[in-house]
């Protein structure tokens, strides 16, 4: 069974989740712990490992406009934190 993650990009991809990002107002925060982090990086060392030649981008880098799946939170911030400058 496939995930939709990224209209457009759901066959050609894996999409990753964690719990967080929203602050106590409830607004975008990245909110990740120290553990999360970690975790994170050790599963995109073991990803990379079996697809060396992948893109290691955030939702937002590569959403379109798909209003209909993702509220006006996930289409702008998600994830809230610079992908690309951690990986």
């Amino acid at each position: 069974h496939k995930g939709i993650h990224a209209k457009g990009y759901d066959d050609q991809s894996i999409g990753i989740c964690y719990e967080g990002g929203l602050d106590e107002e409830g607004k975008p925060c990245d909110t990740r712990t120290c553990w999360q982090k970690h975790s994170l990086k050790v599963l995109i060392k073991a990803l990379l490992m079996d697809y060396p030649d992948c893109r290691i981008v955030g939702h937002r880098d590569i959403m379109e406009d798909v209003a209909e799946l993702q509220d006006e939170y996930c289409l702008r911030e998600c994830p809230c934190f610079e992908v690309s400058e951690e990986f």
